[in-house]
């Protein structure tokens, strides 16, 4: 799978998501949302380093968490990403990969 299908594809659970909860997807809801997502991921990230509860979880557990919070982050960027207009591919090629 590509980017533009991976983008398609949460876009569309995206949708089905705030759908079901009335959520208005703006602008400051997607951005708001990546912000969330990465305070996950900073928790998770925290656990797995022991600096912070563990809740009980496993090593294992924190893992799949951290992978986890790591995917919504991922997946969040895309989804403001496909908001605004942007391809993704075109802009990583640009910013990181044309780079002398």
């Amino acid at each position: 799978m590509d980017l533009h299908e991976l983008t398609a594809r949460v876009e569309a659970v995206s949708a089905r998501y705030a759908e079901r909860f009335g959520i208005d997807r703006s602008g400051d809801w997607h951005l708001l949302k990546l912000h969330e997502e990465v305070g996950e991921l900073t928790q998770a990230h925290l656990m797995r380093e022991g600096q912070a509860r563990t809740k009980g979880l496993t090593g294992a557990e924190l893992d799949a968490r951290f992978a986890a919070e790591v995917a919504d982050v991922l997946c969040h960027a895309l989804l403001i990403a496909h908001h605004h207009g942007i391809d993704v591919q075109r802009a990583v090629r640009e910013k990181w990969l044309n780079r002398g």
